[in-house]
């Protein structure tokens, strides 16, 4: 399983471990080094997101190409590094007073930009406020909106202080909607591109294609390999896969699992597969008939095989969901939570509930979402057949799709697809905090929206782990939306291309920063 490509290293420790042969598994495990990285070359990506509506405002991104292109052009205050620890990158150390409400950050000395403007504490004050501003429609809001205040302490020190305590806040600042920019004409400049990261953007065509050279002031050691590189929107399964056979891209991601095992017979592709928190949604908007009865809402998520969908749509390439986003692999994951499954009986009585006995509904779906999306609502659709609902299949256009379908009422049922967060609370703020910009369900709770709040600044990690699981437990029972499967993330390079053994796991392609940590070998 581990050398299909099938089962993490992570996972498979942990398995051989549970049965008794863990004292064996490094020599398993054993492989030859990857050679020193090498400068050098241009490395092409097909990218399965990508819009012509994407925009370089970074409070805009919301899928792979545009959260691709900032880690390539950005930096951060903090980064989850690619073994998973939180560790600085702009910021070289930070502070907490004990109430956890003010963040003193110490920044680095003598960062550039590409245009050669040295990076300073005012802009990390500047690039901040672009998402707090009154008329902000960032989906960094949740994030920035807690903030009081933050000002700067001479060129190298910021301090944030909060509404109320964070334990998480240094985790929240990785986020890539908000990197440290300069300012331009007395407002932030990410109309040009330019930032403090390891490639300088060359061109953009929103939807097609973004390309870049190697920044060659670029402040981190042994990081930025290549000369030059592209990154491609491939929406199209298929056609990304053919476009990495014929050696026309040197790396893919969101593999078709259908097609997996035909790209694990050519001897010049390599398949690697990571276990994190990414997982598939299918979200209502709850305050549109009939998602506005939580009977409804039940039915919908009785009326499906979670097992099926993770064996059909997935190959087992991942868990099943409980209606919650909250990955295994956190902190405060509710493993006490019952497992729901598939049930037409009781999906039948919560139809009766509402005083239906039958039910027709409408569901968007597109491959834009995620490789099989289209397949799962084809197995909803039998699935929830059995309960006596009807559920009609809109194929919606990949391009747009995001922009046109996704969290707005106008498609009141449909496919969407979650990276996960690092932390419960990020998670949390980010999609199910009342009125949150990517609230994608459109859903308020009172009790949740409380317990999250006082969760946030809760110091006592006993009492913080318990008012989680009951957010959990909230979310599945109550909440507006299916969430059927947490999906392994799966990624496909040729071998030429060469990366540490561990890779990130809190997005997908290696925490995203896979331009700034590969090589060609």
């Amino acid at each position: 399983e581990l050398r299909a490509g099938r089962l993490s290293r992570r996972d498979f420790l942990q398995a051989a471990t549970a049965l008794g042969f863990g004292a064996v598994a490094p020599a398993i495990l054993t492989r030859p080094a990857f050679a020193a990285p090498n400068k050098g070359g241009k490395f092409t990506a097909g990218i399965g997101h990508g819009s012509t509506t994407d925009s370089l405002d970074p409070g805009s991104y919301e899928n792979d190409f545009t959260i691709g292109t900032a880690f390539a052009r950005f930096n951060y205050l903090t980064e989850i590094s690619n073994t998973g620890e939180l560790i600085g990158e702009l910021a070289e150390s930070w502070e907490v007073s004990p109430d956890a409400k003010v963040w003193t950050f110490k920044l680095r000395s003598g960062i550039e930009y590409h245009n050669g403007q040295t990076m300073v504490a005012e802009d990390v004050v500047n690039s901040f406020n672009h998402h707090r501003a009154d008329d902000s429609t960032s989906a960094a809001k949740p994030i920035v909106d807690p903030i009081e205040d933050i000002k700067a302490d001479g060129d190298s020190v910021v301090v944030f202080t909060l509404e109320a305590g964070n334990a998480d806040f240094p985790f929240l600042v990785s986020d890539y909607h908000i990197p440290v920019l300069p300012m331009k004409d007395g407002v932030l400049d990410w109309a040009s591109g330019v930032g403090t990261g390891p490639y300088v953007m060359q061109s953009y065509e929103p939807g097609v294609r973004m390309t870049f050279k190697r920044n060659p002031n670029y402040w981190k050691e042994g990081k930025a390999h290549f000369d030059e590189a592209e990154m491609i929107t491939i929406a199209d399964v298929g056609a990304r896969t053919n476009a990495l056979n014929t050696g026309e891209i040197d790396m893919m991601d969101r593999c078709d699992i259908k097609t997996l095992h035909l790209l694990q017979r050519n001897k010049n592709v390599q398949i690697d597969e990571i276990s994190g928190n990414g997982h598939y949604t299918i979200p209502m908007r709850s305050k549109l008939e009939p998602f506005n009865d939580n009977n409804i809402r039940m039915a919908l998520k009785y009326g499906l095989d979670r097992e099926a969908m993770l064996q059909t749509v997935l190959g087992g390439h991942g868990s099943v969901g409980n209606d919650h986003p909250i990955g295994r692999g956190q902190r405060y994951f509710a493993s006490e939570l019952e497992q729901r499954t598939y049930d037409p009986d009781k999906s039948k009585y919560y139809l009766k509930q509402a005083g239906l006995e039958s039910l027709d509904i409408d569901l968007s779906s597109s491959d834009a979402a995620f490789a099989g999306a289209v397949d799962a609502a084809q197995l909803y659709q039998e699935h929830a057949a059995k309960a006596g609902i009807n559920i009609n299949i809109k194929r919606e256009p990949a391009d747009g799709y995001w922009s046109d379908v996704w969290n707005n009422d106008n498609r009141g049922w449909c496919f969407s697809y979650w990276g996960g967060r690092p932390t419960e609370d990020w998670m949390f703020s980010t999609a199910y905090a009342e009125g949150a910009e990517w609230n994608e369900s459109d859903w308020s709770h009172e009790k949740f929206n409380e317990l999250l709040k006082a969760a946030r600044s809760e110091l006592d990690e006993n009492k913080r782990r318990d008012m989680y699981v009951e957010m959990q437990t909230i979310c599945s029972n109550e909440g507006a939306a299916v969430v059927p499967v947490f999906n392994n993330y799966i990624h496909a390079i040729t071998t030429k291309v060469a990366h540490e053994e561990s890779m990130a796991a809190n997005w997908a392609n290696d925490g995203q920063r896979y331009l700034e940590r590969w090589w060609f070998a």
